[in-house]
C-alpha cells in the first residue's frame, strides 16, 4: 500500500458548504491531518490541479486489491475452508436443520447461509426463498488511462466534492500502486449484470431493470444526470473537458487505454438508489443486498460486521 492523500477539489461556489460538511465529517471520524486549502495549496499538493477551494486527506491511501483477494483467498484456505470458483447458485432447500445449495457443478450442504451475491445477490435471495425490498440495477462505469507520458500530472488523488443527491461520485483521478493513472468513471446504466462492454446485453437482465417500477420513478429524477453521462460515455474528448475542471493540462489524446466496472446498485420501490448497506436477515441466512462503495476499501470492516451478525443472528456464542 501507498498513503499518498488525496485532495477533494471544489470548482464552483456551490460546493464549497458540501466541502464543509465534509470537512465536519472528516473531523468527527477521527481523521487526523485533514487541511482545507486555498487555490496556492491545491497548487502545493498537486501543482497541476486547479481549483477555488480544498481538503487535503493526508491519511488516504491506494493499493493493489487483486493482492489483497488473492491473500483473502489464502487466508480461507489456510484456516481449513473451501473456495469453489465457477459455482452458480441454482437452488437453495431446507433439509432438517440446515441448508442444500445447488449449484451449476455440486450440492453443498450447510448449516448457514450469508449471501454476498454483488450483481446477483437479490436473485440468490429470492432463490432462498426472501423476496428482498430492492432490486439490482448494473451501471458500468467507464474510465481510460492517462498514456504513460501524462501521468506525471497526478500524484496522487484528486477528487469532486460528492453531490449528495447522485451517489455515483463523478469522474476522478486516482493512482495506482503500478504507477497507473485512471481517469473516471462515468456511470452508464448496463444492459447486463455482467456488462463490463458496451455490446454487452442480456434480455433477462434489460427486462429485470426495465420492468422494476423503482427504475422509471429513479430515471424520472435523474434523467438530467443520465443524459450527460450517456453523451460522455466512451469519448475521449468529453471526458477530457470533465476532467479538466481539476486538472485543464489534461487533453483527449492523453487518455490512453479504456477499462469498465459495473456496479451492483440497489433500487428501492420508491427510485431511491441506496447509498448505504442493506441487509436482510432470515432464517439460518444474511443476505447483503447492498455493499456500495467503499465496498473493497473497508472489507475488513464489513466482514468483520457481518461475522459478528452472523454469530448474534445464529445465536453461534
Amino acid at each position: 500500500y501507498d498513503i499518498c492523500g488525496k485532495l477533494v477539489i471544489a470548482t464552483r461556489r456551490d460546493e464549497i458548504p458540501r466541502l464543509d460538511e465534509l470537512e465536519l465529517r472528516s473531523q468527527a471520524n477521527g481523521l487526523e491531518g485533514v487541511e482545507r486549502v486555498d487555490e496556492r495549496g491545491i497548487k502545493e499538493h498537486e501543482p497541476h490541479a486547479s481549483g477555488i477551494d480544498g481538503l487535503w486527506v493526508p491519511e488516504t491511501g491506494i493499493i493493489d486489491y487483486v493482492e489483497v483477494s488473492e491473500r483473502y483467498a489464502a487466508v480461507v484456505r489456510e484456516g481449513g475452508h473451501e473456495i469453489r470458483p465457477g459455482h452458480r447458485v441454482e437452488a437453495v432447500r431446507r433439509l432438517g436443520a440446515g441448508l442444500i445449495v445447488t449449484t451449476s457443478r455440486d450440492e453443498i450442504e450447510c448449516g448457514y447461509l450469508v449471501n454476498c451475491g454483488g450483481l446477483q445477490c437479490d436473485r440468490v435471495a429470492r432463490l432462498c426463498g426472501v423476496t428482498p425490498d430492492i432490486r439490482i440495477v448494473p451501471f458500468r462505469g467507464e474510465y481510460f488511462e492517462l498514456v504513460e507520458g501524462r501521468r506525471d500530472l497526478v500524484k496522487g488523488l484528486i477528487y469532486p466534492v460528492p453531490d449528495p443527491e447522485f451517489p455515483f461520485l463523478g469522474v476522478h483521478l486516482t493512482r495506482g500502486m503500478d504507477g497507473t493513472v485512471e481517469a473516471g468513471p462515468n456511470a452508464v446504466l448496463a444492459l447486463r449484470r455482467e456488462g463490463y462492454k458496451r455490446t454487452s446485453f442480456s434480455i433477462a437482465d434489460t427486462v429485470s431493470s426495465l420492468s422494476y417500477p423503482g427504475f422509471w420513478k429513479m430515471a424520472a429524477k435523474n434523467w438530467r444526470v443520465a443524459a450527460q453521462e450517456i453523451h460522455r460515455s466512451g469519448s475521449r474528448r468529453l471526458f477530457a473537458e470533465s476532467l479538466q475542471r481539476f486538472v485543464p493540462e489534461i487533453r483527449a489524446a492523453d487518455l490512453g487505454r479504456p477499462g469498465a466496472g459495473v456496479r451492483a446498485q440497489a433500487l428501492d420501490k420508491d427510485g431511491k438508489l441506496l447509498d448505504d448497506f442493506h441487509i436482510v436477515e432470515a432464517e439460518r441466512m444474511i443476505h447483503v443486498l447492498n455493499a456500495p462503495s467503499p465496498g473493497a476499501t473497508a472489507s475488513l470492516s464489513i466482514g468483520e460486521t457481518i461475522a459478528q451478525k452472523a454469530i448474534a443472528h445464529f445465536e453461534l456464542g
